[in-house]
């Protein structure tokens, strides 16, 4: 047998799973996913067809098959086990307790499919692989969070929520649809349409005090998620020039993309650094001055000035008794 009839055989294998891990598969997502072309997916779904596998299709819309038709039990190669392991421990910490739960139980299951071998190679390594996370995600007293909103999302109805603004002293009751969620930063934000504010508005987990889905469907259609973030890229932003002493620039790589960072060049000065700021009046001045005594600031004098009023205020902070 060939080589490139066994890559075949894997790819049509292949095709079939993805066929059965959601409801409508397009062609050109076939054919990227595995780097071939239109035509060879079309080859690959007619091999399919003929050896009986029931596989409907509808110009424009995708494949599908046939509801009720299932593989047999999977199984998973050594190294697909070993990826258990790294997603275990990270939805253990970047999810929820009540989808974290959820998380566990469908791994045990995957796991239960496994070659004896196998097990004993992720018991081995379980023990071995710590994900370290640097603050919470989550309200401890709202262990179901993304579970709600999940199904919020799928079911499209509205959401209650009490959310406290990191200024405000009690949190505020508040009626929203949700239109997705995403991690950024090393937190998972929600974009929702806010029906106090009459407007879409981002909200942070972590801030949020109490969840309730209600059984009132959403009252409009909504953007794609991809829509509000591909916004947030647009937002007007300013040039931001510094240079940085060499032996503190290595310590900025875990920050600088979040301020805007665009590129660097060694000068003789030291590093050269620039940024397109969101706030370079605010938020770019306030992370410059944990650096600062190691930092000089190149352009634009609206930063400097900035940075010089927050240094006047914490001067005058110091003299106070």
């Amino acid at each position: 047998m060939s080589f490139d009839t066994i890559n075949k055989f894997d790819r049509i294998v292949a095709i079939l799973i993805q066929l059965q891990s959601k409801r409508i598969v397009k062609a050109q997502d076939l054919a990227d996913r595995f780097n071939v072309s239109l035509r060879t997916i079309y080859r690959d779904i007619r091999s399919l067809q003929t050896a009986g596998v029931p596989i409907s299709s509808e110009a424009g819309i995708g494949y599908e098959l046939v509801e009720g038709y299932r593989l047999p039990p999977v199984m998973f190669t050594r190294e697909e086990a070993s990826s258990f392991v790294a997603a275990e421990k990270l939805m253990q910490k970047f999810i929820d307790k009540r989808m974290g739960d959820h998380f566990a139980s469908a791994i045990t299951k995957m796991k239960a499919v496994l070659r004896m071998a196998d097990k004993d190679w992720i018991s081995s390594i379980e023990g071995q692989v710590l994900v370290r996370q640097g603050q919470s995600i989550f309200n401890e007293k709202v262990p179901e969070a993304l579970s709600v909103l999940f199904d919020s999302l799928a079911q499209k109805v509205q959401v209650e929520v009490m959310y406290k603004k990191l200024e405000s002293s009690q949190p505020e009751r508040r009626i929203i649809e949700p239109v997705g969620v995403f991690h950024e930063n090393e937190f998972w934000y929600l974009m929702a349409y806010c029906h106090l504010r009459k407007d879409y508005r981002r909200f942070r987990t972590d801030r949020i005090q109490g969840i309730k889905k209600t059984t009132t469907p959403f009252i409009k259609e909504h953007p794609e998620l991809q829509e509000f973030l591909k916004q947030r890229q647009d937002f007007p932003r300013t040039k931001v020039r510094i240079v940085v002493h060499p032996k503190v620039a290595g310590h900025l790589q875990w920050n600088k993309n979040y301020h805007g960072f665009t590129e660097e060049k060694i000068t003789e000065e030291g590093i050269e650094m620039t940024f397109m700021s969101r706030y370079p009046e605010s938020d770019f001045a306030r992370w410059f001055l944990s650096f600062g005594d190691y930092a000089r600031i190149l352009e634009p004098e609206t930063l400097k000035k900035s940075v010089h009023a927050i240094v006047e205020k914490q001067l005058e902070n110091l003299k106070k008794k």
